[in-house]
């Protein structure tokens, strides 16, 4: 294959390790432009091993990416929330592979992900998620084998402590989200009582521009009657409510008339 093959063969790949570092889809493109252009520049023939040094090149950026957002992070206007994204299963993975990418890609793996430094974040990544050997990970943050296992180590402690105290049957957990997006589109705030836990909270995030909610709305009434009151309001605009799998979990995308994607929502972060 060419130059340009093999770049394009590699970019589901390049775009999902720099997308679980980063938890921006905009900020993965850009550290894949970055990369497609030192690559473009680069003699294909003399790369033994075109994967790892393109992992190489993204992990580098995405790492310096991150740290760089972690700083822009701390003047956003309200909640940061990762990037969410639709995602279909690699045909070409086996369903155990499957499954653990999926998990990594949910909003609760990346909630936590944010809790772990850059350097954690990107060995987690790499190491835990796609499989990479410390050796090739220790270049990508220019760090020892033994720094990046103990990297690894902590990283993998904090992930732990964070994580659900109980896995949800999948049948069962499809079957609440389409009862909640019933109940939202319909304004049904007694449906809604139903569904919802008593310590209930809700986040939002706008982009650091205009936040849907420049606080954390708490409390099994108070978010009730909020969805109850944005699903009456929605149906009277026009708006459309599509399913779809965000994350690796059931959500919705919101439209406006136009067909203009305003919103995309997770009835459970976790």
């Amino acid at each position: 294959m060419d130059t340009t093959e093999v770049f394009e063969t590699l970019r589901p790949r390049l775009l999902g390790v720099a997308y679980r570092i980063l938890g921006s889809v905009a900020d993965a493109e850009d550290v894949l432009q970055e990369a497609w252009m030192r690559w473009s520049c680069t003699d294909a023939s003399t790369v033994a091993n075109p994967e790892a040094y393109l992992v190489t090149v993204v992990g580098r950026r995405a790492t310096d990416h991150l740290r760089a957002a972690k700083r822009r992070r701390e003047s956003y206007t309200g909640p940061w929330l990762p990037e969410p994204v639709g995602n279909e299963p690699d045909p070409a993975l086996d369903p155990a592979a499957a499954a653990e990418l999926a998990d990594s890609l949910s909003m609760a793996a990346l909630l936590l992900l944010e809790r772990l430094s850059p350097e954690q974040r990107a060995v987690f990544v790499l190491h835990d998620v796609f499989s990479f050997p410390f050796s090739e990970i220790a270049e990508v943050i220019g760090k020892s084998e033994t720094a990046c296992r103990k990297l690894a180590s902590r990283a993998r402690r904090l992930m732990n402590d964070g994580r659900p105290r109980f896995d949800v049957d999948r049948r069962e957990r499809d079957d609440l989200a389409n009862r909640f997006f019933d109940a939202v589109t319909k304004g049904d705030l007694a449906e809604l009582r139903k569904l919802l836990a008593s310590d209930v909270e809700v986040y939002g995030d706008g982009g650091g521009k205009a936040p849907q909610w420049m606080r954390v709305v708490v409390g099994l009434d108070k978010v009730g009657r909020m969805f109850a009151a944005l699903g009456r309001r929605f149906a009277g605009a026009g708006l459309q409510v599509e399913r779809h799998e965000v994350n690796g979990q059931p959500g919705a995308v919101f439209r406006d008339p136009s067909g203009r994607v305003i919103n995309a929502r997770l009835p459970n972060n976790g």
